[in-house]
This record gives structure tokens, sequence and C-alpha cells, in this order.
């Protein structure tokens, strides 16, 4: 059976530069892997193809070869082709752990971006706050002072962890690296490095002040500004105010998370307000002017129609809480909630249950009611 083209077989264009090529056979080899095709009886014989095909073509002179010669140029002493077994047989464990780090990096720690995994510097976590402010904070915008318990940069070694502020030097073990690298049998294992714990660097004489960290634990006063229309749940970023970083490392950042307080007059849904007014049983009834209060301190007369019931709603417009990036105000709904007298006087009930007699046919709602009732019942009994 005739050899498949090497470009063919990783998926390249024939002239593509050694970083084209090695992209595609890094794709490649992760899609044939035997352990991620156990269901596919020809997964080994197709990930040694792709071996063999980039043993060929990432080696200039092998590559120039083929290029004119095609496979002829690795059969009777034609270009010095691969050694003896093929490339993917006596070659195979080597170019196995070419990919091994994009394979199983995430299990053995390695980051992204590979190139070795060198930590001089690492930045700062982020740090979370959590701030409650009143409703009419909320309205009007605010500025407060808080307390942050975070890391922040030694100022003895001016971060970099070295007594004196001395550069760290190149940890010996790993040369640099962060990780060392032992072969078992067929797999190459990556692991940090125990002497400088990753780092690639070691620090000889650390900084008593810090430990060798290179930041130290301190309270810090921040000023923060609340715009107005916050609600629940707003996240405010400020960049570089988090935990310092190790070593020399950016800082991370402080994020604030706003929670609005409950209102004792007012309930807020979006950028609107409502606000419950209880009115007697004869100002509903008859109608007239009552006093709200808004938002913003102020006070709004607003007209109760004659006759109104429990729920009703009145609009005031613009009244509500404004928009978070200056999108206007939202409104304020005055909803009535028609209040039932209690603890009657002699008096008063008489005048009630002369008032009842006399306004039986002033309850549009009841007749309805009763009349649906009695059908009801009508419809049950045929």
């Amino acid at each position: 059976m005739a050899k498949r083209d090497y470009y063919e077989v990783l998926g390249a264009q024939k002239g593509a530069t050694a970083e084209e090529l090695k992209k595609a056979y890094r794709r490649k080899a992760k899609e044939l892997h035997p352990d991620r095709n156990s269901d596919n009886p020809n997964a080994e014989s197709q990930f040694k193809e792709v071996n063999e095909a980039y043993d060929a073509l990432k080696d200039p002179d092998k590559k120039a070869a083929y290029d004119r010669y095609g496979h002829a140029a690795f059969e009777g002493g034609m270009g010095g082709g691969p050694r003896p077994g093929g490339p993917g047989h006596g070659d195979f464990a080597s170019a196995f752990s070419d990919v091994f780090d994009d394979l199983f990096g995430d299990f053995m720690g390695a980051r992204p971006g590979g190139g070795g995994g060198r930590q001089r510097a690492t930045r700062g976590s982020d740090l979370r706050y959590n701030m409650r402010v009143s409703l009419e904070d909320a309205y009007q915008g605010v500025q407060k002072t808080i307390n942050v318990p975070t890391s922040v940069s030694c100022g003895t070694c001016d971060g970099t962890g070295a007594e004196g502020g001395a550069e760290p030097t190149t940890c010996p073990t790993c040369s640099g690296m962060g990780k060392v690298r032992a072969q078992q049998g067929f797999f190459t294992v990556e692991r940090t490095c125990p002497t400088c714990a990753g780092a690639g660097q070691i620090i000889s004489n650390p900084c008593a002040a810090c430990g060798g960290s290179g930041r130290v634990n301190k309270d810090r006063a921040l000023s923060v500004n609340i715009p107005a229309g916050v609600e629940t749940g707003t996240r405010i970023r400020l960049a570089g105010e988090g935990e310092a970083g190790l070593r020399g490392g950016p800082n991370g950042d402080l994020y604030i998370f706003i929670e609005v307080q409950e209102h004792a007059l007012f309930q807020r849904d979006g950028q609107d307000l409502f606000c419950h007014v209880p009115v007697s049983m004869a100002s509903a009834a008859l109608g007239g002017d009552i006093e709200v209060p808004t938002m913003d301190g102020g006070r709004s007369r607003v007209k109760v129609p004659a006759g109104s019931q429990s729920g009703r709603q009145m609009r005031l417009r613009g009244k509500g809480m404004p928009g978070l990036r200056g999108s206007g105000h939202g409104d304020m709904f005055i909803e009535l909630a028609v209040e039932t007298p209690v603890n009657l006087t002699t008096r008063q009930k008489e005048i009630l249950r002369e008032f009842e007699k006399l306004s039986e046919e002033n309850n549009p709602e009841s007749s309805t009611f009763f009349s649906k009732v009695r059908s009801f019942f009508d419809g049950m009994t045929s």
C-alpha cells in the first residue's frame, strides 16, 4: 500500500513553516492519541503515522529532501532518511514528549503558553468587599471610606523578597524553569521543582520583614465613589487595589459588591419605586388629595379619585430611581390601601349600619360577585 503524503497526514499545506508544522502535529497527535480513541482499532497506527511524518518534516534537511523527491528521498540511501525502525518506533517516546504538555499539562500543573513554567513574578489575587448602602445613598450617590485587610508590597525589600532588595538567583535544580522532568518508561513526567516550588528562582538571604514573599499584611483605607443608581448586585472594580503580587508581580483588583438595604417607605423594582399609602374608607369613597413623600426629599400631592379601591395605583413620572449610567429616572407608583376602621364606638356602629342599608346598590363588585355565586349554586343544583 502506497504511503500517504506526509503533509496530508499532518493536515498541513506544502511549504508550511516549522511553527505551522509543529501546530499541525500537536493538533493531530491530540486528536489521534490511542488513550483518547479506545474505540478506534486504527488509532495507534494512525498516531505512529503522524509521528513518522512530523519526524521527517521537522528536520530542515529531511524536509528539503522530501519536498524534492517525496518518499523516495528516504529509500535507497537518498538524503539520509529516518533511522531503522522508522519514526514512531525508536523515536516514539521522544515525539510523544513533545506534546506531553498539551495533552496532560492541566493535570500536571503546567500553565497556559508552555515554554517552561518560570514564575519569577506572580500577579496578586483579586479581593472582594461586600458593602451595604441605604436607598438614599443609592439614589444620590455617595463617597465612602472602607478599610480593606490585604497584602501590600514589602517596603523593606521593595517587593523582591530578598534582604536589601538583592535579586534572587536562578534555581540550580531546574535551571530557572520551575519544573523538573523524569523519564518513567514510555512517559515523561513533569513535576513542580521541589527546590524553588515552581518559582524558578531561590532567595539565599530572605527579607526578615516579609519572610521572602515580597509582601506583608496590612489594612488599607480606600475612598470609594458609589455612583447614583446602584442596586443590589452592582459590582464596582478598583483596578490594582487587590492583593500585592508575589516578588514584585502586579497587584490584583478589588471588587466591591453592593447590597442596597430595604427602606421603611419605598420598595424598589429596577428604576421604579412603589409606596403603599393607607387611606380611610371615607377618603377612598369621597375622593380627595393626599400628600406623599418622594425619594429626593420632597413632597407631592396626589389626587385620589372618588370610589378608589385597595390596590389602585397612581403614577408620579420621573420620581423613581436614577439610571446607573445616566439613563434618566424611573417612575414612582402610589398604591392605595383602603383601611377599615377598628375599635368603633356605639354611635359609629349605628351610623355604619344605617349607611350599609342606604348603600346596598353602591357596591358594584359585591353585587357582581354574589350574583356569580348564586349562578354557581343554581348550576350545581340543576
